[in-house]
C-alpha cells in the first residue's frame, strides 16, 4: 500500500513527508483494519512533521483524522462488521485501569498512545485501530465532511464543556482555524454569543458569516467582558490577551498541544477568580457525543481535497495559513479541489 511516512522531522520546505510503499496491515486482536477513504490534515500532523513535537517513532505514519470502511475485524471484537465506516481520533489507546480511565477520563491516562505520533495513522490506503477507540460515522456525514470533525470538532467540543460556557453566555475565540469554525456552529446552538480575535481580515469576515456578534485583533476588547474563552493559536500572549477579556470567575481554555510560552503577566490579569485551563486529547464519550451532535444540526467546516501524494503541499498551505478550514488527503486520488 501506500503511505505517507516521517523518517526525520524537517522544514515543510525540505518535504518530511515521504510517499513509501509499505505491506498492507493486517487487524490483530482487538483491532479493525479500515481501508481510508479519506484523512483530514492537523496542525499537530504539521508540528511532528517540522519536529516543533519530538518524535515518539521513526518511521511513523502521521494522520490522526483518517474515516475509512472495515476491511478486517481481529480477534476479540465485537460491534463491528465489515463493510461499516469507523474513524479514527488522536486517541489510540489507554490502559483501561487506572483511576483515570475508571472515572471516563482515559485522555488523562498515563499509559495513553497516541495515533500518528506513537502508532501508525491515517495518511496511507489501510490503517489498523483499536476497537475500543474506533468511532462511528453517522449517515448524515460523508467521509470528506466526516474526517476534519475527528479532532478539530472533537477537541473544541471538549474546550467548550470545559470553558463553562451556558446558554446565551459571552464566549471568546482566539484564533479561527478549523477547529475555531466547528467550536462556534456548537457554540451558537448552544444560544452563546461568540466574540472572535485573529489577526486574518479573512478570518473575520468568515466568523461574521458563521454568526459572531463581534470580531476583531487579539488585543481588541470584546464589547463586553466574556463569561469564557478558548484559545486556538499556539500563542502564548493570545492566552493573556484573552485572559484580559473575560469577566471574573471565567475561564481560558488553552487547546493546543504545543504552545510557544506565556509570557509575564500581571496578577491583576488573573485576580477576581479568573482561571486558566488547558485541554489534553479527547475521550471516547467526547467523540462519540460531538459526531452525534455533527450529524444532527449539520456542522460543515470548508475543505480542500488533496491527493495522498501531495501531502506536503497540504502541509506548506497550513503553516502559512492559505488552508482557510481543512485539507483532507484522498489516497488514490490524483487531483486537489475545493469543496
Amino acid at each position: 500500500m501506500q503511505a505517507l511516512v516521517i523518517d526525520r522531522p524537517r522544514p515543510v520546505g525540505e518535504s518530511p513527508l515521504e510517499l513509501v510503499d509499505l505491506a498492507e496491515p493486517q487487524a490483530g486482536r482487538g483491532e479493525l483494519l479500515l481501508r481510508v477513504t479519506a484523512s483530514a490534515v492537523c496542525r499537530t500532523d504539521l508540528q511532528i512533521a517540522t519536529g516543533d513535537l519530538p518524535q515518539h517513532r521513526s518511521p511513523v505514519v502521521p494522520g490522526h483524522q483518517a474515516v475509512g470502511v472495515v476491511a478486517g475485524v481481529g480477534p476479540g471484537v465485537d460491534g463491528w462488521s465489515i463493510g461499516e465506516r469507523a474513524g479514527t481520533t488522536w486517541l489510540a489507546g489507554f490502559d483501561g485501569i487506572c483511576r483515570f480511565c475508571i472515572e471516563g477520563r482515559e485522555n488523562l491516562c498515563r499509559a495513553a498512545s497516541f495515533t500518528g505520533w506513537d502508532r501508525d495513522g491515517g495518511f496511507a490506503e489501510y490503517v489498523t485501530i483499536r476497537a475500543s477507540v474506533a468511532v462511528r460515522i453517522p449517515a448524515e456525514l460523508d467521509d470528506v465532511a466526516a474526517a476534519p470533525l475527528l479532532c478539530g470538532g472533537v477537541i473544541g467540543y471538549r474546550a467548550l464543556r470545559l470553558s463553562g460556557v451556558g446558554s446565551g453566555g459571552r464566549l471568546g475565540l482566539y484564533g479561527f482555524g478549523a477547529s475555531a469554525r466547528q467550536a462556534i456552529q456548537v457554540a451558537r446552538h448552544w444560544g452563546c454569543e461568540v466574540h472572535v480575535a485573529s489577526r486574518s481580515r479573512r478570518d473575520l469576515d468568515q466568523a461574521t458569516a458563521l454568526g459572531a456578534a463581534s470580531v476583531g485583533g487579539y488585543d481588541d476588547p470584546p464589547p463586553a467582558p466574556l463569561d469564557a474563552a478558548i484559545t486556538f493559536a499556539p500563542i502564548g500572549s493570545v492566552v493573556i490577551s484573552a485572559l484580559r477579556a473575560v469577566d471574573r470567575g471565567a475561564t481560558v481554555v488553552i487547546n493546543a498541544i504545543h504552545l510557544d510560552g506565556i509570557p509575564a503577566f500581571s496578577y491583576d490579569d488573573l485576580w477576581w477568580e479568573r482561571s486558566i485551563r488547558s485541554v489534553a486529547n479527547v475521550t471516547r464519550a467526547d467523540a462519540r457525543e460531538f459526531m452525534e451532535l455533527a450529524a444532527q444540526i449539520g456542522i460543515s467546516s470548508e475543505v480542500e481535497v488533496h491527493p495522498l501524494s501531495s501531502g506536503n503541499e497540504a502541509l506548506r498551505r497550513i503553516e502559512s495559513g492559505e488552508v482557510a478550514g481543512a485539507a483532507v488527503l484522498i489516497p488514490g486520488s490524483t487531483a486537489g479541489h475545493l469543496i
